[in-house]
């Protein structure tokens, strides 16, 4: 049981491997992410990374090591936790606001009772006026918009998002990501947050999980140590570029031969390690 001044982990990854006959993709895979915190997951292509996520939310069974829910093993899919997918995952045949309202309906809630909450959401994430829209109507960005909200329809406690904003263009992405901080102040759900793109991984993560080798395995967790809110200004900031400049030479030694891995940890070592919001 967590002492008083301890906090229990919202998940809970131990000694974590996934092999598909004879290859193994990953191997001892441990961190946690505590209620509130944002983890970022970065690693080459290949790594694992998606692999890692559907284990955690029980869609896939790892071949060893065990994910702890809100303190419960994972075997299935749990309550209490939604996913985002790259490539928005909405039902083309369902109006917006009846994508948004899934998965409430699919616990019982008629669309009646679950209209109230719909309404919030789809305001939250910016789409007021296209509730009666379907899918193939929508730009992209509006449809991870949509996405987004089903998600947080059913008030999880834990967020789980695999590259959401991946196949998007540079400006709607930029500013899906600032839209996400702003919400995810409001909700404070934890968060694994897998994406290719180092600066995001900085912009959203408190601590970054870095996967390398093959099969991978954790370099190094990085606390971010970027207080709270963030906006676009903090990428001008230096201690966004001290972190940006380790994990990318971190991520990027897999990648070409000519990169060698970071070995000036301390640059990137902070004495507190949690980062409190502001």
């Amino acid at each position: 049981m967590p002492t008083a001044t301890e906090v229990e982990p919202k998940i809970r990854v131990e000694n974590l491997g996934k092999q598909y006959g004879e290859r193994t993709v990953f191997s001892d895979i441990s961190f946690d992410v505590n209620p509130g915190e944002i983890v970022s997951i970065v690693g080459p292509s290949g790594c694992g990374k998606t692999t890692l996520l559907r284990c955690v939310v029980g869609l896939m069974q790892p071949s060893h090591g065990t994910v702890m829910v809100s303190g419960a093993p994972v075997v299935e899919p749990p309550e209490g936790v939604a996913m985002v997918f790259q490539h928005f995952g909405l039902f083309p045949w369902k109006t917006i606001a009846a994508n948004v309202a899934y998965g409430l309906t699919a616990q019982g809630v008629s669309m009646k009772d679950a209209a109230p909450r719909v309404k919030e959401l789809i305001d939250l994430v910016g789409l007021a006026g296209f509730e009666k829209s379907y899918p193939y109507q929508l730009s992209g960005g509006m449809q991870q918009r949509a996405g987004l909200a089903r998600a947080l329809a059913v008030e999880p406690g834990v967020l789980v998002m695999d590259e959401p904003f991946a196949a998007l263009d540079a400006q709607t992405r930029d500013i899906l990501q600032l839209e996400l901080l702003r919400i995810w102040d409001t909700r404070s759900a934890a968060m694994m947050f897998v994406t290719h793109s180092i600066d995001e991984a900085v912009l959203m993560g408190d601590r970054i999980v870095i996967l390398r080798g093959r099969p991978s395995s954790i370099f190094d967790i990085v606390d971010v140590a970027i207080p709270r809110p963030r906006g676009r200004e903090t990428v001008d900031t230096d201690r966004f570029r001290t972190v940006r400049d380790y994990v990318w030479r971190a991520v990027m030694h897999d990648a070409t031969d000519d990169t060698p891995l970071p070995t000036d940890t301390d640059s990137v070592r902070v004495e507190s390690h949690t980062a409190e919001r502001t």
